[in-house]
């Protein structure tokens, strides 16, 4: 009684009774992955992302190691890709993604100084921090309890790009500019009038987050700008060969066609390759500004512009370009494969012709040769027959001076053996050719 009350109020675990699928815990875990952090208002926010290799990223998450050790840390897992650490003053965040990697550090805000000038430099010079990669984004982050009109943030920020949006139930508002200042950060000011600590934090990671992907969707643009030319040169060239498809006359001409056609598409399908991942992500990354966006619930502010308004001026444009650019090259890649595959169907028609005009012919030959063959046995007949006879006629001659051909003349004999030697000849042969007609 006593152990089955135990095994009630201590039961086995599943992953003790049961086989786990394999990746059970990575997939129920990636929800709970890169958790909102609370933030306390004012803070000041920096957050700078870099672009890594695989081996960058093995060498990053290495430093990173060093790093909450040194400071009497955790690391991270081996199969994590997100950490969280405190560092001194600082609360310090670790994020690795497929291609880039980011770092994020908060510290309270004593307000002791405007928001821009050197504040980045001065600040994060308290860190040491030599990251592998080349830096992408770079942007800092206040959250005041502050409030200000429209006029203020013209003056702070360029009033040309001036974007400002209420969210979160208008219990704050997000200033920026989107631009760069003369220390290289984007800036942001989120005014907190009644958020929760959770709220703020989840509201400071959904900026960010818009910052570092509305950024990295517009790596897709230089792509699409250097690979355009090749797609109009590539759709000329195809124009022109057409035409000289449909007047050439010589398979000679259509091989070379065919050669110059089959140049074409791989120089094509190699640009395709280089760019198809960047287009993609490009695509991805724009959802993911979309997603974020709607997810803020963005309220207008009068007198400024709201964050999607100037990303559809700014941001749609360029991952249009990228998505006419790859749709342009996937139909110019039909069309070549198309036009190839026309041309093949040419050459093997002419090639199929040759071969029956090549078999015609062939068979005409055959058919003198056996002419020529048959007039050859005939005369092989004859001329075999007659030296046999020959023979014949000096045997019998032999024959009758020795008194052995009872009396007949050696003429009368030879001219009765004609027949005879003849048919046997002819019978003779017809068995070789026979013969080698069964072995053939």
């Amino acid at each position: 009684m006593d152990n089955q009350e135990s095994a009630k109020t201590h039961p086995t675990p599943l992953h003790l009774q049961f086989e786990d699928y394999e990746g059970r815990a990575e997939i129920l875990g990636e929800l709970h992955a890169r958790p909102f952090e609370k933030i306390t208002v004012p803070r000041r926010v920096f957050l700078m992302a870099f672009m890594t290799t695989k081996d960058e990223a093995r060498l990053d998450r290495e430093n990173i190691k060093k790093l909450a050790i040194t400071h009497g840390m955790a690391p991270p897992a081996e199969t994590s890709n997100f950490h969280s650490v405190k560092i001194g003053k600082w609360n310090f965040r670790w994020e690795q993604h497929n291609e880039f990697t980011s770092y994020r550090w908060d510290v309270e805000d004593t307000g002791e100084d405007d928001f821009g000038g050197d504040n980045g430099a001065r600040l994060l010079s308290e860190i040491e921090f030599q990251p592998p990669g080349k830096l992408i984004v770079a942007t800092q982050l206040k959250i005041t309890k502050d409030e200000h009109p429209v006029s203020y943030y013209e003056k702070v920020f360029n009033p040309n790009s001036l974007c400002m949006i209420k969210t979160d139930r208008e219990k704050a508002r997000v200033i920026t500019d989107f631009q760069v200042d003369t220390m290289g950060f984007t800036q942001f000011i989120i005014e907190d009038h009644a958020m929760s600590q959770f709220r703020a934090g989840a509201l400071v990671q959904r900026v960010l987050e818009v910052e570092i992907y509305r950024t990295l969707a517009l790596l897709g643009l230089p792509v699409a700008k250097r690979a355009l030319p090749v797609v109009n040169s590539t759709q000329d060239e195809l124009a022109h060969l057409t035409a000289e498809i449909a007047a050439a006359k010589s398979i000679e001409d259509n091989h070379q066609l065919l050669n110059t056609l089959t140049d074409l598409a791989a120089k094509l399908e190699a640009q395709a390759a280089v760019t198809s991942f960047r287009f993609g992500a490009s695509i991805a990354y724009n959802d993911i500004v979309m997603s974020r966006l709607q997810s803020m619930h963005e309220g207008s502010v009068d007198g400024a512009r709201r964050f999607s308004s100037f990303f559809r001026r700014r941001l749609s444009p360029a991952i249009s370009t990228c998505k006419m650019v790859e749709e342009r090259q996937t139909a110019l890649s039909r069309k070549l494969m198309r036009t190839a595959e026309l041309l093949r169907t040419r050459i093997q028609f002419e090639l199929e012709q040759q071969n029956r005009d090549l078999l015609t012919s062939m068979n005409k030959r055959a058919r003198l040769q056996l002419r020529l063959q048959q007039t050859v046995e005939g005369l092989s007949v004859a001329a075999v027959s007659y030296y046999i006879v020959g023979l014949i006629k000096y045997m019998t001659e032999g024959l009758y001076k020795s008194d052995l051909t009872f009396g007949i003349s050696p003429t009368l004999l030879t001219a009765l053996s004609v027949p005879f030697v003849i048919f046997a000849i002819w019978m003779v042969t017809r068995q070789i050719h026979k013969r080698f007609t069964e072995h053939d």
